[in-house]
């Protein structure tokens, strides 16, 4: 499971190499602390959110240590980590690990911008996988259901049409129906696409599952098993995605939904309620 760094996938660098002085780690007391308002941003209230968020779950093993530059009087300017730092203090934390660098007010300014505005920004299926390492019961939850449907989650972004069978990028998507509408029915609408024509792969997409939870759900159909798995073999997703798409530039992922249940239900309506209706009797 473990691997090393490999630098090899990446050109090496053109540009002169001049880091600059390096860095000293010690522990710093919170009172020393300051922001530079010329370049620092404000704790708004997605901030504050955010504070209260690492104030609640507070755990040394998540808090990076904090960016700073000595200024006059003694006091350290924060580069990078004030909503850390004050969820620290609202913890009664007096201490916290910094990363101490040498740098003018533009440094300062320039590390602030390259720190915050050069992050690789996680996909939510790295998180996904994280919280499913972690023990995250939600996230155990969702992987259960996967697997009874036999679909996994991709690790990374994958272009839709190199996506192959059963393979999904949809966490938030599975994550929204599994609360709305339950595992049964979640995990008959990934069935549908997983278990008929080809496996249909690139359609475990948002809207579509999404689409096949509101038409499932609550009907008989959900429970018809492999009569409903049967009659679904004749429903084409590609002919559907292209009739919903075409002629539109964009459609919102509400009307696209709304548009996949429709073309569902009146399939099931026509392919399936006469059999269910027979097999009742």
């Amino acid at each position: 499971m473990f691997q090393k760094l490999d630098p090899t996938a990446v050109a090496r660098p053109q540009s002169d190499f001049a880091p600059g002085p390096a860095p000293m780690l010690q522990w710093i007391a919170t009172e020393q602390f300051v922001v530079d308002d010329s370049y620092q941003r404000e704790i708004g209230r997605r901030g504050r959110e955010n504070v209260l968020h690492i104030a609640e779950h507070f755990d040394w093993s998540k808090f990076a240590p904090v960016i700073v530059a000595p200024v006059e009087g003694g006091l350290y300017a924060i580069v990078d980590g004030q909503h850390r730092t004050t969820a620290a203090i609202l913890r009664g934390i007096d201490q916290v690990p910094c990363q101490v660098v040498q740098a003018d007010r533009t440094q300062q300014a320039a590390a602030y911008a390259a720190v915050n505005g050069n992050i690789t920004k996680a996909t939510p299926q790295q998180l996904f996988h994280a919280r499913l390492a972690a023990g995250d019961t939600n996230a155990q939850e969702i992987a259960d259901v996967c697997a009874a449907a036999g679909v996994t989650i991709t690790r990374r972004n994958v272009v839709l049409r190199q996506l192959k069978a059963g393979q999904t990028q949809a966490v938030g998507a599975l994550a929204r129906c599994l609360k709305a509408y339950g595992r049964e029915t979640l995990i008959t609408a990934l069935q549908c696409i997983t278990e008929t024509s080809d496996g249909n792969p690139g359609f475990i997409r948002a809207t579509i599952v999404e689409g096949l939870c509101d038409a499932l759900h609550g009907t008989v159909w959900r429970d018809a098993g492999e009569a409903l798995l049967r009659a679904m073999d004749g429903f084409s997703f590609v002919d559907t995605w292209s009739e919903i798409t075409e002629g539109r530039d964009h459609i919102f992922p509400g009307t696209a939904r709304k548009m996949v249940a429709e073309k569902v239900s009146a399939h099931l309506t026509r392919r399936l309620s006469v059999r269910v209706s027979v097999e009742a009797h």
